[in-house]
């Protein structure tokens, strides 16, 4: 999923270009790219998908070359992620009716790869046995007011797959206070917004749960894959509730099943978030670029990345950030306030 248009990283992501676009680590891979990497050993590219917005065709095509153009789906409009998914599982369905999917957000980090790709494995196989839709939960470090939570029943696993549980419930963003009772248990984790199941399994979800959109992507069987497509998506697409497939159908389902899993994961949602994401030094400083000093400054994020100098002192708790003609330099607690100021949330 490749749509979103948030601009969390202004003033290096705009909403013209958004994050999953953008090289947020300094690697030389934008996150959209690193998407793919992680997905290397999993499946070829020519068996990846991307859903984006018509507006951001070239870019993607431009960073994913070895993904084919035909393999790029074009919403005409946003609306949430149930209508997104709800098109790309009818799609790939009309190629193969026995596909096994993964979904993943393009926008998020993974730093322990290897672990991602294990526990991907262990869930397609999973899938591919049963009827089940299985979310990752991610293991919380922290009392995360940020992120939705999945509350799981821990007193017995899958007969199938000791790693996976059955879902007692999925909870909204908690207020600090429940965030902590949270994690003071070991059954309430992070949701990570990636789901494995089949194709057939999420399309008659689809169909019982959510049936004006099934109807919407039923009708365009005859149509997808060849030019009328584009043609059709753009008319019907519009007429799709805007609902994510949270509501639509994970809190309403019966076979949802959670993996647990620990690799490193993080929705980027802040500068702040990046901060804890990436290489620090001693005082807490992360410096992404290729010529940054910092001198009596502590726990500060500056990504400086356009072959520019520069020299940091006396700065705590800070984000520091440049893109061409901008640069931001602001309380790490004022970064909503400043975007919002700015014109950029």
């Amino acid at each position: 999923m490749a749509g979103g248009v948030g601009s969390r990283f202004w003033p290096m992501s705009t909403v013209e270009k958004p994050k999953q676009f953008i090289d947020v680590l300094g690697v030389g891979r934008t996150l959209l790219q690193l998407t793919l990497d992680r997905f290397e050993d999993i499946c070829s590219p020519q068996h990846v998908w991307i859903v984006t917005n018509k507006k951001y065709a070239d870019i993607v095509h431009e960073q994913l070359p070895e993904v084919p153009v035909g393999n790029i789906l074009l919403e005409p409009c946003r609306r949430n992620t149930a209508p997104c998914i709800a098109y790309v599982s009818w799609r790939i369905k009309s190629e193969d009716p026995k596909a096994n999917i993964v979904v993943a957000p393009s926008d998020h980090i993974v730093t322990d790869v290897t672990e991602f790709r294990r526990v991907i494995k262990s869930c397609l196989k999973f899938t591919a046995e049963t009827d089940a839709i299985v979310t990752l939960g991610m293991k919380p470090t922290r009392p995360e007011t940020g992120y939705g939570y999945i509350q799981a029943d821990l007193s017995i696993s899958s007969a199938r797959n000791k790693e996976i549980y059955r879902v007692d419930s999925f909870r909204e963003k908690p207020d600090l206070v429940t965030a902590k009772t949270y994690i003071e248990q070991n059954n309430y984790f992070w949701n990570a917004g990636i789901f494995i199941w089949s194709v057939n399994t999420i399309v008659n979800a689809f169909r019982i749960y959510q049936p004006s959109i099934s109807k919407i992507f039923e009708g365009l069987i005859d149509v997808y894959g060849t030019p009328q497509e584009q043609v059709e998506i753009d008319m019907r697409y519009p007429n799709c509730e805007k609902i994510s497939v949270d509501y639509a159908i994970m809190e309403k389902a019966e076979e949802i099943f959670v993996c647990p899993a620990d690799f490193g994961w993080s929705d980027l949602g802040t500068w702040g978030s990046l901060l804890m994401q990436t290489h620090r030094d001693l005082y807490g400083n992360s410096c992404i670029g290729p010529d940054i000093s910092m001198f009596d400054s502590h726990n500060c994020i500056v990504h400086a990345t356009q072959e520019k100098k520069v020299v940091i002192q006396g700065l705590d708790d800070y984000i520091v950030a440049e893109k061409d003609d901008t640069l931001l330099i602001c309380k790490m607690s004022e970064e909503q306030r400043i975007k919002q100021f700015c014109g950029e949330e």
